[in-house]
């Protein structure tokens, strides 16, 4: 089987989607939040009595959190290449470094804006003359200080930003582990039901063989009739090419050409009477969910037993659920071991239903004072 359809490998342009959607989510909060603290600044100036410089607060506080964002990027693609809990020998004191130079690069910046701003006062009160001189003068005195104010805070945004980063590569890896978890269920739920079925179909072959086989010492035209019948049969069952769900009618019509058989096997005495509700017609079904029942209400409810023997197969829906039933009027043992509930067919039925519809599939076996029913009831769908 091929697991390429089931386990989903990442993929170049899957990375490079991925990376897209984090630096564009990066930059909107780094927007976000460049709007929300030059407001917040704004208005702090103008409760203290001061004429704010809008410009001059957006700018500063742009810089400040674009700046963060444009350095959270290597920090990001450095988290992915050195992974904390693969490499922390290596990764920890890494990730500190870099850390702390991408606070020193930030202090840089903000310093860089801060004497931008300064040399820009200067020109607007008209003193436009020695700006260079002015700009590096403020430069060379506050980098120091700042940096050695503001390297602890700007240490933890840098470990912050590497924080971050490992969470959603966590986050990440935990969906995709789900998905694959997810896959190879599904995976071993269809194998096992292609096991089941397998395991089914020539079980029925193997029974229909036997019967033809006393049949060719007792009546070889009958016989026969009946290798007639099974060829027809095996053609309807290949004609489904392997699948796992039919429509009702379509089943319907493989219970009637194997009845065939076993009415040419046992006779006239063998009556069958099918009546199912034309809405359910269109259903889906598990393949071959009848077959086991039906085989069983003629092996043990019919067969044994001298006198007449009467099947009857139903179908109706209600409430959502699809009931089958399969009845027949055998008198056989007073319990229902007769129809050992531990054989490959029941035993095989129930696993399906079960994969198939999980606890609202289900299969009863009902001893009745004139025979057993056995009565199938899962979700219906269309």
């Amino acid at each position: 089987m091929d697991n390429s359809k089931y386990i989903l490998p990442p993929t170049y342009s899957g990375k490079m989607r991925f990376r897209a959607r984090t630096a564009i989510l990066i930059l909107v909060v780094a927007a976000v939040a460049s709007v929300f603290s030059t407001s917040i600044a704004y208005q702090t100036v103008r409760n203290d009595g001061r004429m704010p410089d809008a410009v001059a607060l957006a700018v500063l506080n742009s810089s400040f959190w674009f700046g963060w964002a444009a350095l959270a990027l290597p920090l990001t693609a450095l988290s992915a290449r050195w992974r904390i809990d693969r490499t922390p020998r290596i990764a920890i004191p890494l990730h500190i470094l870099a850390a702390l130079a991408a606070g020193a690069l930030h202090v840089c910046l903000q310093t860089t804006t801060q004497s931008a701003l300064f040399v820009r006062s200067m020109w607007l009160k008209g003193d436009g003359s020695g700006v260079l001189a002015a700009f590096a003068d403020r430069w060379a005195v506050a980098f120091p200080a700042q940096l050695l104010q503001l390297i602890d805070w700007e240490l933890l945004a840098g470990m912050g930003a590497v924080a971050l980063a490992h969470a959603v590569f966590y986050y990440r890896e935990m969906q995709q582990r789900a998905l694959r978890e997810a896959q190879l269920e599904t995976r071993l739920v269809e194998a096992q039901l292609t096991a089941l079925q397998h395991q089914l179909q020539p079980h029925f072959l193997f029974n229909t063989l036997h019967a033809i086989s006393a049949l060719m010492h007792r009546d070889v035209n009958l016989a026969d009739k009946v290798l007639v019948r099974l060829s027809d049969l095996l053609r309807i069952t290949l004609e489904s090419g392997g699948e796992k769900e039919v429509r009702l009618s379509r089943e319907l019509d493989f219970i009637r050409s194997y009845l065939e058989i076993e009415q040419t096997r046992i006779g006239d005495r063998l009556t069958i009477d099918i009546n199912i509700d034309a809405n359910t017609l269109d259903l889906w079904v598990p393949t071959l969910i009848l077959q086991p029942l039906v085989e069983n209400a003629v092996k043990y409810g019919v067969a044994p037993h001298v006198g007449p023997g009467r099947i009857e197969i139903g179908a109706s829906r209600r409430a959502g659920l699809l009931t089958l039933t399969v009845s027949d009027n055998g008198p056989g043992p007073v319990t229902v071991e007769r129809v050992r509930p531990g054989g490959i067919g029941l035993t095989n039925t129930r696993g399906r239903l079960l994969h198939h519809y999980g606890d609202r599939g289900e299969l009863k076996i009902e001893r009745r004072p004139d025979g057993f029913t056995a009565q199938i009831t899962f979700p219906c769908r269309n």
